[in-house]
């Protein structure tokens, strides 16, 4: 079994490229099974379904991805209850991926950079994206949903995996539109009746030289709450937001876009994006209401795709992100397998305190090592909190994939750090809190890992409280899933209705 080891300790290589690579194999099958290897013990609270969504394949019948984003979406769930655990696995079965399953060959373009085979001439000219649907998948309202932040969401059946087809959401959205898939959900929003109750909060957005974004809140019940349309100066590349009670909170990047590559067939969507580092990073502020004035603040450049919180304070607004000096890109390598780590930027959790009066920005840098994917008590989102989790690099300084964990107390500064070095590899860390709970970090963080050793995925559940000891349940996959990007936890139990004898 593979040996885990603290950041801290003296392991001369923190891992190895080919180690690294494995986890990006391509998993064409698909899975259901009682999982029957489990060291430790699963919490006998600890019940629900967890799912995760990223790339199953990373080739089309062998013709490799430029970049694992391209990859068809591939749902993963674990049910979990009695201490006991069920795994499934299913693409979703969008109209890209059944017609490259049946041709047997690549039939769109990715927006990282896949070609079709033929050169610039095949490609020329074929603007059609395909919805790969592998972002992140949620379960509101009674539907499972399969995200991908261009297009409509894809329908579930989160008993099977079965996908259910293009969802419009009771006609909300219009053909292709734009559905972000990095919902925020507030625990808290009250209602007319004076109660509260939970919304999820999220956007879509249209770019060109000047961008449009659409802000939705829905009820617990899947129907529209709110509804509202913002005009922003300037191309808008925004994957994620952050919420308070009163604002949606966005970072505009300083990049711009220029399609005439990717229309010529010389390089993908996302390539042609050109990040400034001469101009400033803009923070949006909308109100939630979809009333008052939009105002923008002007910060040191960097780059965002995702944030950890937002939170009001004494006339400030508090924003954490994780920051890049410059847009992450693959530079000039083949593909993603041959990254040069060394000259990727590093990314780092910046925090800006914005002075809603002065229009005053400072920023301050609370962790400083490579992180990605942070993580909160789900209670806290637009709040004030304490704990953070989040997924770092091995060795405390550098660009490297991420293998380790680490929680930030944001009051006092102080961390706690675990690593699956030297030859487990992570991702978003996700928190779930334990039932009845009252203390911030009174629950679990599940994390999935890639085991080199066994060629196998594990999903580890570490005490939230103290992480340096290691997980307290593993649960060993018979198989490996490729690396994930996002995933969600429901506390409805979508796995056989009867537990394993």
């Amino acid at each position: 079994m593979q040996t885990l080891s603290s950041p801290n300790s003296n392991a001369a290589i923190a891992y190895t490229r080919e180690d690294w690579k494995q986890g990006y194999e391509s998993q064409p099958q698909e899975f259901d099974y009682w999982i029957e290897d489990i060291e430790g013990e699963i919490p006998a609270e600890l019940s629900g379904t967890v799912f995760r969504n990223g790339p199953g394949l990373t080739d089309i019948n062998g013709y490799r991805l430029r970049h694992p984003f391209d990859g068809d979406g591939m749902i993963n769930s674990i049910a979990i209850a009695q201490g006991q655990a069920y795994y499934r696995n299913r693409f979703v079965r969008t109209e890209g991926y059944l017609k490259e399953q049946k041709s047997g060959k690549p039939e769109y373009r990715g927006v990282f950079g896949t070609q079709k085979p033929g050169g610039w001439l095949a490609n020329a000219f074929d603007i059609k994206l395909k919805n790969i649907a592998n972002t992140h998948v949620v379960y509101w309202g009674g539907k499972l949903l399969a995200l991908w932040e261009a297009a409509q969401p894809h329908r579930l059946d989160p008993n099977t995996l079965a996908t259910l087809g293009l969802d419009n959401l009771d006609g909300i959205l219009t053909k292709g539109e734009p559905f972000a898939a990095h919902p925020k959900f507030d625990a808290n929003c009250p209602t007319a009746t004076g109660k509260s109750e939970e919304r999820m909060v999220t956007f879509g957005v249209k770019s060109g030289l000047s961008s449009t974004l659409r802000i939705f809140e829905f009820h617990p019940d899947g129907t529209l709450a709110k509804d509202h349309r913002h005009t922003v100066p300037g191309f808008a590349f925004l994957h994620d937001f952050a919420i308070t009670p009163n604002y949606c909170v966005f970072v505009q990047n300083p990049v711009s876009f220029n399609p005439l590559p990717f229309v010529a067939g010389f390089q993908g969507a996302a390539e042609c994006i050109q990040f400034n580092p001469e101009a400033p990073t803009k923070i949006i502020v909308i109100p939630r209401n979809g009333q008052g004035k939009v105002q923008f603040f002007e910060t040191d450049p960097c780059f965002v795709f995702h944030h950890a919180n937002a939170f009001e304070k004494d006339g400030q607004l508090i924003l954490d992100s994780i920051c890049y000096n410059e847009f992450p890109d693959i530079g000039d390598a083949k593909d993603y397998s041959e990254v040069d780590f060394d000259h990727v930027p590093a990314s780092q959790l910046w925090r800006f305190t914005i002075d809603l009066a002065t229009a005053k920005v400072d920023v301050t840098v609370p962790i400083e090592r490579y992180c990605e994917f942070p993580t909160i008590h789900p209670g806290n989102v637009g709040q004030e909190y304490r704990y953070l989790y989040i997924g770092i690099a091995h060795d405390q300084t550098g660009s490297a994939p991420l293998q380790g964990l680490i929680k930030r107390d944001m009051q006092t500064g102080a961390e706690q750090t675990w690593s699956a070095a030297p030859r487990g590899f992570g991702g978003e860390p996700l928190f779930i809190a334990k039932p009845n709970g009252t203390a911030e970090d009174d629950g679990w963080v599940l994390l999935w890992l890639y085991n080199a050793v066994g060629h196998n995925t594990e999903l580890a559940i570490f005490n939230a409280q103290d992480i340096t000891t290691g997980p307290i349940a593993k649960l060993n996959l018979k198989h490996h899933v490729p690396y994930g990007l996002h995933g969600s936890f429901t506390s409805q139990y979508f796995g056989p209705q009867q537990p394993r004898e």
